[in-house]
């Protein structure tokens, strides 16, 4: 039994991102900070560059490592996005390789445009 499990038992459709999220995170509990190469993470995400559409809650399979960041390719949009370490939320929370299926089912993205 993986850690999403009851989380996609109980879906109907009709939560939002932020309950979703909420829930990811209890159970998602193993955390890091600066994320590995070749890692799944979903994470709480700010950004500062203005007029930018993101997802405040990305789910990201990590790719590069920079001193000012992370690159990945984020699933809910579909392409390679940067993360500075200031705009991360707290920290980054580990999806097994086996958990990443479940979690790309779980419909949490939120998409916003950063004004």
């Amino acid at each position: 039994m993986n850690r999403l499990d009851d989380i996609i038992e109980d879906l109907v459709g009709t939560e939002n991102p932020d309950d979703l999220m909420q829930s990811i995170l209890e159970v998602l509990k193993e955390t890091q900070i600066v994320p590995d190469v070749g890692e799944y993470y979903t994470f709480v995400y700010s950004p500062k560059t203005p007029n930018i559409h993101y997802d405040q809650y990305p789910l990201v399979g990590v790719t590069d490592i920079f001193r000012w960041g992370f690159r990945g390719i984020n699933f809910h949009l579909g392409d390679i996005r940067q993360y500075t370490w200031n705009e991360v939320v707290g920290q980054l929370h580990k999806v097994s390789v086996e958990e990443f299926k479940d979690l790309s089912s779980i419909p949490y993205q939120k998409l916003r445009l950063n004004s």
